[in-house]
């Protein structure tokens, strides 16, 4: 055509996976329900652990947000935005210049420290943004002030005042059902599972410490294969302290 040459990109009909949650794509948050929610983890998850473990040299996204994930009709996710992505480079891990969105950026991006796991801290914050149907960040921020939670491994949880445990210990006595998306009715029998797991490994990815976050390629196979955690307790009783360490 021309002597040009054209990209042509598949039409991801519902918009942004933020849009979609927030109101302004394909109906809102509400009819965005928990199989469609589930859904869109897992293909989130497994698109990452492409880009991380199929792709060679292995791919960084480095701007994994609501906003960069864009849903299909179905709500099937596309993981779009690749203008800060790099390539991997064995033996280096260090990058010269902060990129990605604030508040799904990595702690250790503060040093210039850029590997796989920021994504995969990136992917929790999306992960628990779609089960809470807002932005966990207040969430995650008190958590990792609490020495038996998101700090417990590869971090001593000591740097936090008695003011930030506090809001810690009231945080992880917190119910997962008051946590969870409000617009929707709350999950029962098996879909009830899998909310419960997910929630569980989206915990394990923001870990303040890289080296405690799983890899994205164990998260989409755990996530792929459905497991479903045995509830010694109704739905409704869960906390959200039950959930911080059930995930290794």
């Amino acid at each position: 055509m021309g002597g040009y040459m054209y990209l042509v990109y598949e039409l991801a009909e519902r918009g942004s996976l933020g849009a979609v949650l927030y109101g302004g794509g394909g109906g809102g948050g509400c009819r965005f329900d928990w199989p469609a929610r589930m859904r869109a983890i897992r293909g989130v998850a497994h698109a990452l652990a492409y880009l991380h473990h199929d792709c060679s040299p292995p791919m960084i996204h480095r701007d994994v947000s609501v906003n960069n994930v864009l849903l299909d009709p179905d709500y099937e996710p596309r993981v779009s935005d690749f203008g800060t992505a790099r390539f991997l480079v064995p033996g280096r891990s260090t990058c010269d210049s902060i990129a990605g969105s604030y508040g799904y950026m990595a702690p250790e991006l503060a040093y210039m420290r850029v590997t796989t796991k920021c994504d995969v801290y990136s992917f929790g914050v999306v992960a628990m943004e779609m089960l809470m149907g807002k932005y966990p960040g207040g969430l995650i921020s008190s958590l990792q002030h609490s020495p038996q939670s998101l700090s417990a491994e590869g971090h001593d949880g000591s740097g936090g005042g008695g003011g930030e445990e506090a809001s810690a210990s009231a945080s992880r006595r917190l119910l997962l059902k008051d946590v969870v998306d409000q617009r929707l009715d709350a999950p029962a029998g098996k879909l009830a599972g899998q909310v419960v797991f997910a929630f569980v490994v989206a915990l394990s990815c923001v870990r303040t410490s890289p080296d405690a976050r799983p890899t994205m390629r164990a998260v989409a196979q755990e996530l792929a294969a459905r497991r479903r955690p045995i509830l010694d307790r109704p739905f409704e009783m869960i906390k959200i302290g039950d959930l911080t360490n059930s995930h290794r």
